[in-house]
């Protein structure tokens, strides 16, 4: 019955697929009990019938891989009950760190049949970030590639140790030596829809990572609503860009794709190759593109006209996407990128699907079984305010909580679950991005977005990156000051600096340009996000101390301007 309930569910998604109004209206989440996401549906619906011959993952490039869902089936069976013969038990924690390579969709299999709790991990984490994972996460076991097998010396004293690849000393256990288990598995227990399945460490722009508990019921299920958004049907082939360890590779190259019965598919690519990626669309029969803006930024440097692609959907999340990059996309192959937006708390919250008309710089409208307010500080629903989730019927693709360091885990309570992100919602109930609640901030008492700052001034070719923030100001308050990472080609010149201001002059409102600018290498967290807190303690700073900062330009330091 749970599995047959998912699938009415997620066939009334793709059947309206283009029908927005409808898909929202109609569409309700699925009440389950017990739910195994890997036993009930992976085994029990993919690995069954017609769909079991199917190709579920396919990688190429470096560590090529192809496996149909019977074969991953049979595969993270095996896998589950080695494990199993190691200690692995129902609730421990296991640290995954492997990059692009069939074990890891394996080992996220297996785990989930043994009701043990995945912590994925990027391949970048240095040996102090390993050890607050592991002592923080309460890690029993790891998984990780033999590459970064020595990050772990003098760590994880008592942890079962896996290595894909050559073991590197004593204590180790040989990842395929698992697979002589029987192929046979049996559950030791039901799981609960509710039990914990992944937990994610967040960015930490802000302070230090957060602990992010899902279960088999928000980030299995919950991932329908990123489904609806993509525009995914059974049988396609969907690339996803994104790097194991963070939540946009689970949503988009394990969930989603297999929610769908679609292909997860994957590029390896020791160094980004614009031309190699669209030659890989081409050839593979790839439907579905999802890409962060820098990819489609590099994408657009080619003809794209050269290459006669099966792409249905383009997509793209995370930043800003400058609108000349979505016209040439759309020029050459009469595609428009959609955007989404969502957390590793969440799942797809809000987005452009197939159906909707999509409006420049608009985030698109809430997603089927999602719904919002925009609350004001004090809970009033506003047409600017906090993105916020009424708790009194939550989403299914809501986080469980925040785990805290000693194991228990902080519930989500009172009338809202609240983003941290502010939007704002037009009179067609279109939500368009304004900033995270904490980088908003006021200049001669205006309300600034550095978002919409930032997405102005990547619109110049010399930018490759820009963070707003406020840099105090004796008579506003506090004035926009953009720090500038440089395009290649660029030089961190007087002139340089000159035409940016030109640049925030011609595409800003006089209480919005650029007043302040310095050339500065972004400080940005593991996953890429930029820390803003960083450029704004600067700041602060420099202010109390009446010092001037060395490489900055201020607007009035320019007569040229008037």
């Amino acid at each position: 019955m749970t599995a047959a309930a998912i699938l009415e569910a997620r066939n009334l998604l793709v059947r309206h697929r283009a029908d927005y109004d409808t898909a929202y209206r109609e569409f309700r989440w699925p009440s389950l009990g017990e739910f195994n996401w890997a036993i009930d549906w992976f085994d029990g619906v993919l690995a069954q019938g017609e769909t079991s011959s199917r190709t579920a993952l396919q990688i190429v490039g470096n560590d090529p891989a192809k496996l149909t869902f019977a074969e991953l089936s049979e595969r993270s069976n095996r896998l589950a009950n080695g494990l199993r013969e190691l200690g692995v038990r129902r609730g421990d924690r296991i640290l995954l760190m492997l990059g692009n390579v069939a074990p890891l969709w394996e080992t996220m299999l297996a785990a989930m049949k043994l009701g043990a709790v995945v912590i994925p991990a990027t391949t970048l984490l240095a040996p102090a970030d390993l050890a607050d994972r592991v002592g923080r996460g309460h890690v029993r076991h790891l998984v990780i590639g033999a590459a970064d097998a020595p990050k772990l010396e003098g760590l994880a004293e008592g942890v079962t140790r896996v290595v894909v690849g050559d073991p590197p000393g004593p204590g180790w256990h040989r990842y395929e030596d698992l697979f002589a288990a029987s192929a046979d598995f049996r559950e030791d227990g039901k799981t609960g829809a509710d039990d914990p399945l992944l937990l994610y460490f967040t960015s930490g722009t802000t302070a230090r990572p957060k602990l992010v508990l899902h279960s088999h019921k928000s980030y299995a299920l919950g991932h329908l609503s990123g489904m609806y958004w993509i525009g995914l049907m059974p049988g396609d082939v969907h690339l996803n860009i994104s790097s194991p360890g963070w939540a946009k590779h689970a949503w988009s190259s394990v969930f989603i794709p297999w929610i769908a019965g679609a292909t997860a598919f994957v590029l390896n690519q020791p160094r980004f190759s614009a031309r190699a990626l669209l030659d890989t669309v081409t050839t593979n029969g790839v439907t579905t593109l999802c890409a962060p803006p820098t990819v489609w930024r590099m994408v657009i440097q080619e003809d794209l006209s050269q290459w006669k692609t099966s792409l249905r959907e383009v997509l793209s999340a995370g930043e800003p996407l400058n609108p000349e990059v979505i016209e040439q996309v759309r020029s050459a192959w009469g595609l428009t990128i959609r955007d989404g937006y969502g957390q590793t708390e969440t799942t797809l919250q809000i987005g452009n699907s197939p159906g909707l008309t999509v409006k420049p710089g608009s985030m698109g409208k809430p997603m089927p079984g999602y719904r919002f307010v925009l609350a004001a500080p004090d809970g009033r629903n506003v047409d600017e305010g906090e993105i916020s989730i009424p708790l009194d019927h939550p989403p299914a693709g809501l986080m469980r909580g925040y785990q805290r360091d000693d194991g228990t885990i902080e519930t989500l309570s009172g009338a809202f679950y609240r983003t941290g992100d502010v939007a704002m919602r037009d009179e067609d109930g279109y939500f368009t991005y304004v900033g995270r609640a904490d980088d908003v901030f006021k200049a001669s008492d205006y309300r600034i977005s550095p978002f919409e700052l930032e997405s102005a001034m990547i619109e110049h070719p010399a930018v490759a990156e820009a963070a707003i923030v406020p840099a105090p100001d004796a008579v506003r308050t506090n004035v926009p000051k953009a720090f500038i990472a440089l395009a290649p080609g660029f030089e961190p010149t007087r002139e340089t600096a000159l035409e940016l201001f030109r640049h925030s002059r011609g595409r800003l409102a006089p209480y919005k340009r650029i007043r302040r600018l310095e050339f500065y290498e972004l400080p940005k967290t593991i996953s890429g996000k930029i820390r803003r807190v960083e450029l704004r303690q600067r700041e602060e700073t420099a202010f109390k101390a009446g010092t001037a900062i060395s490489g900055e330009f201020r607007e009035q330091d320019f007569p040229e301007l008037g």
